[in-house]
């Protein structure tokens, strides 16, 4: 199919309710929670995306499950738990790949994640609360900051937000 499954952790109901609705507009199925009884384990095909909230370790093993057998994740989770789920879930595929979402036309040369932690850098966020905001540790957050400074060529992070910025603006 060539098609990334969406794959996301959120803080909000609200949030996850409007990635589900995209992935819905996609063609995707939704299923509410993350235990699946189909008796095929290969779910890619049927396009189905799972959504809910993560309370316990339990639940989250299902949503990595239901993820390794092809489903979209969309979780509701926070803390520890998101973190570590978030984790698990990068081990299937990508984060914040959202079907039916137009790729960023800016011509920078940025994945999802390090888009997103910019975007809150440069809402005003400290790197601290950019990392917790996206369920990424502090020092993978200043991997991927880091990895997008080369990417534009500059020196700070600085520099790579203004950038950012420019861009989005354009």
């Amino acid at each position: 199919m060539g098609e990334q499954v969406p794959l996301h952790v959120v803080g909000a109901g609200a949030d996850a309710d409007a990635i589900v609705r995209r992935c819905a507009a996609a063609g995707w199925a939704a299923h509410r929670g993350f235990a699946l009884l189909e008796p095929a384990w290969d779910l890619a095909e049927r396009r189905l995306v799972c959504h809910g909230a993560v309370g316990d370790d339990h639940t989250a093993s299902q949503a990595v499950l239901a993820a390794a057998r092809g489903a979209g994740i969309v979780a509701v989770a926070s803390g520890a738990l998101a973190l570590a789920l978030a984790a698990d879930l990068r081990r299937v595929g990508p984060l914040g790949v959202t079907p039916g979402k137009a790729e960023a036309a800016d011509g920078l040369d940025l994945d999802a994640e390090q888009r997103a932690l910019l975007g809150r850098l440069a809402a005003g966020s400290t790197i601290a609360a950019a990392a917790e905001a996206e369920f990424v540790s502090l020092r993978t957050a200043n991997r991927r900051i880091a990895a997008a400074r080369q990417s534009l060529g500059v020196k700070t992070t600085r520099e790579a937000v203004m950038i950012y910025i420019k861009h989005a603006r354009d």
